[in-house]
This record gives structure tokens, sequence and C-alpha cells, in this order.
């Protein structure tokens, strides 16, 4: 069974930075595309940003392109969010997950019904 552990939220000004972390428990992971979504209290869960399996293509929402970068280790089976210039808004709990297979496919995933496995996700709060 794949598991994704998140790390790296926490409580940090407006304006602040923090860089999120995905690990994977088994090194199948390093061959699937990654996605970050997020979901704010009363909202709908939303994609934030995706990578393909080598790391050498990456995809963001629109609003989020300017502010977060997305990237991966596949020696350390992870994945990582950079977030800068946080705002209030961009609280909420921010999730990793595998994308469908087949392995070493590019194919961009943006909607979270098809994602395979998910983080227990980790808690960022942007204070202003």
């Amino acid at each position: 069974q794949v598991q994704l552990v998140e790390s790296g939220g926490g409580l940090v000004q407006a304006g602040g930075s923090l860089r999120l972390s995905c690990t994977a428990s088994e090194r199948t992971s390093s061959s699937y595309g990654m996605g970050w979504f997020r979901q704010a209290p009363g909202k709908e869960r939303e994609f934030v940003a995706a990578i393909n399996w080598s790391g050498d293509m990456v995809y963001y929402a629109p609003s989020m392109k300017s502010r977060f970068t997305i990237s991966r280790d596949n020696a350390k089976m992870t994945v990582y969010l950079q977030m800068n210039s946080l705002k209030p808004e961009d609280t909420a709990v921010y999730y990793c997950a595998r994308a469908p297979g087949p392995p070493y496919d590019s194919t961009w995933y943006v909607r979270d019904y098809e994602y395979e496995y998910w983080g227990q996700g980790t808690q960022v709060t942007v204070s202003s």
C-alpha cells in the first residue's frame, strides 16, 4: 500500500514562506506524477500544482503560478511545494497525491478524483 506523508506546514505571517514536503513509502512512486491540492474550511479541495515523474514538467493553478514552486527529488522519494509571499487566503490543509498510472506517463491531472493515493494533509495557517 502506498503511503504519502506530508510535512512542513505551520503558522506563518502574511508575506512569509513555507516549504512543504511529501515523502512516499516506496520507490515506485518516483515513476508517477504527483500533485498538491489544498482545502480551506468550508470550501472544496482545489488543485495547486502537479509535476511529472521525472520532474522536468510542472503545471500550476493559474492563481498560484507566480508564488508556488513544485519540485521533486526521486532519490529521496520526496515532492516539495515551495510557497512564497503567502496570503491569509492560502490558509488550508495541503495534501499531496499520486497520479494514476501507467508509470512514466506525463499526462496532467488536475481533478482530485483522478488521483489514487493521498497523504493525510498538513495544515498551513497564514496570519494577517
